[in-house]
């Protein structure tokens, strides 16, 4: 039942799969705005009404929702700390309305523009404390796979939205798409309510002073209630010994992302999310209606269908990453992953080059290929098959890694920090590719094969293991050091014992009281 003292739904929080997935729905605000633009790209009411912006117009136009989610997800940095990570999730929501009654609602690019940015601001949020939250709530056992679901609510997002899009694109007038613009704003809604009956992470209460409050929240998630449950007792004794080892080392500071460490794993989970970015999954995503145009598949409504088996197959394949993540490890499927999805660009690259040549479609210059019908279906089935490798792999670690790396002490900040650098990227990139396309054509794909092949050697090099641990013990793995032999830390470094976590604790209190820095908790 729920409990106003508690300020949660404790039957909610006794189920990890509602728990952990609700949040979710702010990832899906981001293949939302996706869908939003992808959609629209060939519609001739968007295009009359806008002015037929050309490449670099409708670049800057799609780019003004990453900019807007740079700003936000560096704004986590503090608001996760202040004001809590349930409470950032939920005002993410509130921002989202905003943006989208803008763009709804919008008059011009200017407007439009405005809206997006806003909306970004939303996504920014939302994509970099859902997944420290999911982290914080869930145990070692299905974090993964929970966290994972976050990049399963982005593919859902974008397929949702793409085909309200596809439907709305047959009613005549500004109507088709306005109406997707401001249907985006009921899943907001219903993030920003249903977070209330959600729990706060009992790692930001416990570092906030209010370790009861963890406690029993730990014992809704993790024990039926029981406060005494020795899952609950061992991740609660390993929180406070984290929480008062770090409170001990000294008071929060950006300048702790720079120790010793610490920048050394910044570095690691802000450039996995640029890795992510610069697959070419934005090429994909954002201008898939450009690639299969290219490709020779002509005919709007020929287009969006093939459009949208992509964005189905999308989401079917991250099933299988969100099920076994936990089982097959972070390392083997980021390493497979990013070679898989080089092979395939340069596939579609090669096809586009030989086959290709420049023509005008829709009054714009573009490399396209006539009548090699093989030649067409084979960059299709390529394009598909690279986002089934991005969809098993990368798409989802690229969430979950991030958030599990990083100490308490700098959680928020860091993941911030991390998830800023996804969306600085994202912004440059959905800027560029349209312009790329235009100029260097098929040469765009190399380029992205060639970012895949240099992910996976920096991924093989520095890129440890972490998965089935607690977010305390992968304290241990980065303590064994191994910067660039990263294949040499064994997956069963870091377990322990609830004993063990005890004797550590009092380890930490008996130095803290030899250093006359009494620490706030008591065993």
């Amino acid at each position: 039942m729920a409990s106003k003292a508690r300020g949660y739904s404790a039957a909610i929080a006794s189920n990890p799969y509602i728990v952990g997935s609700f949040a979710c729905i702010g990832g899906g605000l981001f293949g939302l705005d996706i869908s939003s633009m992808s959609g629209v790209l060939n519609n001739d009411a968007y295009m009359n009404y806008f002015g037929r912006p050309g490449p670099n117009a409708q670049g800057g136009i799609v780019a003004s929702m990453p900019a807007g989610s740079f700003a936000g997800a560096l704004l986590v940095t503090w608001l996760a700390d202040f004001i809590g990570r349930k409470k950032t999730v939920i005002l993410s929501g509130w921002i989202w309305v905003i943006g989208s009654i803008l763009q709804c609602a919008s008059q011009n690019r200017g407007m439009l523009v405005a809206g997006r940015v806003i909306s970004g601001i939303a996504v920014g949020l939302a994509s970099a404390v859902v997944p420290v939250y999911q982290s914080e709530i869930t145990e070692p056992r299905i974090r993964g796979r929970i966290v994972a679901m976050q990049q399963w609510s982005i593919t859902w997002g974008i397929l949702l939205q793409y085909f309200v899009e596809f439907g709305c694109s047959y009613i005549d007038g500004v109507a088709s798409f306005r109406i997707p613009w401001g249907l985006q704003m009921i899943p907001a809604i219903v993030l920003s309510l249903g977070m209330l009956f959600f729990p706060e992470s009992p790692r930001w209460l416990i570092d906030h002073d209010r370790p009861e409050e963890a406690h029993q929240i730990l014992a809704d998630l993790h024990g039926g209630g029981d406060l005494n449950n020795e899952l609950v007792l061992l991740e609660y004794e390993e929180i406070n010994a984290q929480v008062a080892f770090e409170k001990n080392e000294g008071a929060k500071s950006y300048l702790d992302l720079l120790k010793p460490g610490i920048v050394r794993r910044v570095g690691m989970g802000a450039s996995l999310q640029m890795w992510s970015q610069l697959s070419g999954m934005n090429i994909m995503m954002y201008y898939i209606i450009y690639v299969f145009q290219g490709a020779g598949l002509t005919g709007r409504r020929g287009n969006l269908i093939a459009d949208s088996v992509q964005y189905v197959l999308n989401v079917a394949l991250t099933i299988p990453a969100i099920l076994y993540i936990d089982r097959w490890g972070r390392r083997p499927m980021l390493l497979v992953g990013t070679l898989l999805m080089g092979f395939w660009l340069m596939l579609v690259g090669g096809l586009q080059g030989r086959f290709g040549h420049w023509g005008t479609v829709d009054d714009s210059r573009v490399w396209v290929i006539d009548g090699h019908d093989s030649a067409t279906k084979g960059i299709i089935v390529c394009s598909y098959l690279f986002v089934c490798s991005f969809a098993i792999t990368m798409g989802p670690v690229s969430w979950t890694y991030p958030a599990e790396i990083f100490p308490m002490r700098v959680r928020a900040k860091a993941v911030s920090v991390s998830t800023a650098a996804n969306w600085a990227f994202n912004f440059a990139l959905a800027w560029a590719v349209p312009p790329g396309l235009s100029t260097i054509a098929y040469k765009t794909y190399f380029i992205f094969g060639t970012f895949n092949f240099a992910a996976f050697v920096h991924i093989f090099f520095c890129f440890p293991e972490t998965a089935g641990r607690s977010l305390e013990e992968i304290e241990d793995v980065f303590a064994q050091g191994h910067v660039f032999t990263a294949w040499k830390i064994k997956r069963d470094v870091g377990k322990k014992t609830l004993e063990q976590v005890v004797a550590q604790k009092k380890d930490i209190h008996v130095r803290a009281r030899h250093l006359h820095h009494p620490l706030p908790f008591t065993l």
